[in-house]
């Protein structure tokens, strides 16, 4: 056999200094292991696992705009009508105003928001609500995958990779908040309703838009319904005009957050994450079992907003 002794260096005798730094290694080693096993027990400063594994009484609730998708889902939709000519260069002209000034202010303005559901309702009016689903699956590729924040995305899948269900809750059309729910592979979404008699859009909304504490009720609502327990929920949102959605989960995330927010968070030890700085927005592909939106999230609409359609 051969052996490996020429390998291995003649052992010198050992020193003062070379004991003293063979304990003193020793010494922060046994330190650092003790410390990494102070922070598994139970109890520790170490942020438990969330979401939890298995918990079928939490469920997330996920803004849309600015917090999933950056800009406002409506105004894209509007381009994407345009280019099908519903409309003129001059209600153009207006959605672009409004697009820009969404993006640059980062925070929705209710004056602008409710001009915008305005416009939409009165482009749409008269249109088959079969017809406008079609194109917004059109639209969504054309102008909304490439602007799904990824961070938002990631935390989104968490919560389904835990088997919870995740619902996205907007002031948008749920029309428009089903396909984007469905092609993130999301459950589903509540978002405002519009009246159609027929199939057919009237021009007029069902009850008022879904937003700032109309959408606290739509998701009490609905996990009444869902037999889901608020306490272990998460919601996440970039709006303070969103405070009382968040306030009335166990785990609120402010994500992107508006200054108002940012502080209101801040106050209270929410978690916060903000993904706009240094960053472009990924486009997000689609799933290969995506197809559980549509049915839940017309499902939850039913339920949360009481839709009448006649």
């Amino acid at each position: 056999m051969i052996g490996f002794g020429w390998l291995t260096p003649r052992r010198r005798p050992a020193t003062a200094r070379s004991v003293l730094a063979g304990e003193a290694s020793a010494e922060a080693a046994r330190k650092t292991s003790q410390e990494l096993e102070e922070q598994s027990l139970p109890g520790a400063a170490a942020e438990p696992e969330f979401p939890v594994v298995g918990d079928d009484k939490a469920a997330a609730f996920f803004d849309l705009d600015n917090t999933v998708m950056q800009g406002a889902a409506i105004f894209h939709f509007g381009r994407g009508l345009y280019k099908r000519k519903f409309f003129q260069r001059r209600e153009l002209t207006r959605f672009a105003w409004q697009q820009a000034w969404f993006r640059l202010a980062g925070v929705e303005d209710p004056e602008h928001m409710q001009d915008a559901r305005d416009s939409a309702l009165s482009i749409v009016k008269g249109h088959r609500v079969s017809e406008l689903m079609s194109i917004g699956e059109e639209i969504y590729d054309e102008y909304m995958a490439e602007r799904i924040w990824p961070g938002t995305r990631a935390l989104a899948q968490a919560h389904l990779d835990a088997g919870q269900k995740v619902w996205l809750v907007t002031a948008a059309p749920v029309e428009i908040a089903t396909v984007i729910a469905r092609r993130l592979g999301l459950t589903g979404a509540l978002g405002t309703v519009a009246e159609s008699i027929g199939g057919v859009y009237t021009g007029k909304l069902v009850g008022e838009p879904l937003h700032g504490p109309a959408k606290a009720e739509a998701v009490r609502a609905l996990a009444s319904a869902e037999g889901l327990e608020l306490g272990r929920c998460a919601a996440y949102s970039d709006s303070h005009n969103d405070i009382p959605m968040l306030s009335l989960v166990g785990h609120p995330y402010a994500i992107n957050p508006d200054a108002k927010l940012r502080a209101y968070a801040r106050e209270r030890e929410w978690r916060l994450r903000d993904y706009r700085t240094g960053r472009k927005a990924a486009k997000v592909g689609i799933p290969a079992a995506a197809g559980v939106g549509a049915v839940a999230g017309g499902t939850a609409a039913a339920i949360a907003l009481h839709r009448r359609r006649r």
